[in-house]
């Protein structure tokens, strides 16, 4: 890879606030935006030169005023990996579980550590989704051990990473994006999961090869609207379904949409306007 192969668009937010950051993140990761950094006043956007285009990004900021305007500027990986590491602060769900990353000193241990390293991938715990995610994944402990896991849109892993120290038997990271796979691949053998955590660049239709008992699926609503048929036939009888990265207004169409497939509801947290679902097949 080049070293100037990465855009940093810097969007200017008045007024700042980390709830649009949020939502900008989101919006913004289907672009597609792979990793961000916020720095008040601005929100920092990491591309690939060649998957950018200027207008995409106007199309999205037009919807939220405190969009005051934005700038592209080549970026070497290399610093957008130090400002990654300025930036982020360790992760602790519940006082179970424990996201950091190799700088992070003296941070206290948990029954599940995980450490990450991006690559430029995006995911790395902090957003709210995530962390929803992990909560209701603790919740299942006795649906995942032993048993079969399909992390969608896996980013760096930390959800497949989890599932396998959870004791889980086989689990299947996959990401569309090809950079992500391959920073999924390093984490899972980097936390020593490797022979358990199989990694593979795709979408949905990967799913094909086999059935599960846990689907985990942190994306964009529209995917996981368009993709939930394919998870609804990949699960096995009484497998779980756990769905998020949308916000909680989002949550009555992937609601109805997975009624309508038999899936059964099984609970819901909120956590600032993001959501996280749960269903069963029966």
């Amino acid at each position: 890879m080049n070293s100037f192969d990465y855009l940093e668009v810097s969007v200017k937010l008045n007024p700042f606030t980390e709830e649009m950051a949020d939502i900008l993140m989101a919006e913004l990761s289907q672009l597609p935006f792979d990793s961000f950094v916020t720095e008040d006043p601005f929100l920092k956007c990491f591309i690939q030169t060649s998957d950018y285009k200027a207008s995409d990004v106007k199309v999205v900021l037009s919807a939220y005023p405190a969009a005051e305007g934005f700038t592209a500027t080549p970026v070497q990986g290399q610093n957008w990996n130090r400002a990654w590491e300025e930036s982020f602060r360790p992760i602790v769900v519940d006082g179970t579980v424990t996201v950091k990353a190799k700088f992070n000193a003296d941070v206290p241990r948990t029954r599940f550590n995980i450490w990450i390293d991006p690559q430029m991938a995006f995911g790395t715990g902090y957003h709210h989704t995530t962390y929803m995610m992990m909560q209701r994944m603790l919740s299942l402990e006795s649906a995942i051990k032993g048993r079969s896991v399909v992390d969608m849109g896996c980013g760096t892993a930390i959800l497949a990473i989890l599932a396998a120290k959870m004791g889980a038997r086989k689990v299947f990271a996959v990401d569309i994006d090809a950079v992500a796979a391959r920073s999924a691949w390093g984490n899972a053998r980097w936390n020593r999961v490797g022979t358990r955590v199989e990694t593979a660049c795709g979408d949905a239709s990967l799913l094909q090869m086999g059935t599960y008992d846990l689907l985990l699926a942190n994306i964009h609503r529209n995917i996981i609207l368009e993709d939930l048929p394919t998870y609804a036939r990949s699960l096995r009888r009484n497998g779980h379904l756990l769905v998020s990265g949308f916000f909680a207004a989002d949550a009555p169409a992937i609601y109805k949409a997975a009624l309508a497939l038999g899936l059964s509801w099984k609970g819901e947290s909120v956590r600032e306007g993001w959501a996280c679902l749960e269903f069963v097949k029966k």
